[in-house]
């Protein structure tokens, strides 16, 4: 007989799910996003491009019969278009809001690793130094005498930006 599940257990379970971070790269800078945002990491495959979309919006993926949009992290840090190679993927993260959840596509350069960032290896975000816009950055994980930006996932799709590629997904879905 099995002694039934500690609530604790439970507690402790989905602790270290929030202290777990996927590492990735953008250019030759290490970023990190909690893992309870990603659903899958897929390679990087055609995507069909969508007219009037926002510039980092590099198009979009048919995945399992979805139309899922594909932001170019790159270019959301403000810098130039990623060109695919090899490694190149994309991390599908579900974001949301009162009025639904979404999937989205994230262009990366390539993904390294699942760690674990204990809360007091997490610094605030700097003020200055770093290229990437200080709303989108959740904290500073050190790793090993290296320090990985982790992103606010939340706030690099934000609710405007999820306004402006939904209709290219509900119109995609419906033809």
């Amino acid at each position: 007989m099995q002694p039934p599940a500690s609530s604790s257990l439970a507690s402790d379970s989905e602790s270290d799910e929030q202290n777990q971070y996927l590492t990735f790269r953008v250019r030759d800078e290490a970023f990190a996003m909690g893992i309870l945002a990603i659903k899958e990491i897929i390679e990087f495959g055609a995507l069909t491009p969508v007219p009037m979309m926002p510039a980092c919006v590099r198009g979009v993926i048919n995945l399992r019969g979805r139309v899922v949009p594909v932001v170019d992290l790159a270019v959301r840090f403000g810098r130039e278009q990623t060109v695919p190679h090899r490694r190149t993927c994309v991390v599908i993260v579900e974001v949301g809001d009162d009025d639904g959840q979404q999937d989205i596509g994230v262009m990366v350069d390539g993904v390294n690793q699942v760690l674990e960032i204990s809360e007091q290896d997490i610094e605030p975000a700097p003020g200055f130094g770093v290229k990437v816009r200080p709303e989108f950055i959740a904290g500073m994980g050190k790793l090993d005498g290296e320090l990985v930006i982790i992103i606010d996932v939340a706030r690099v799709l934000s609710a405007d930006d999820l306004a402006a590629m939904m209709p290219a997904a509900r119109g995609g879905e419906a033809a």
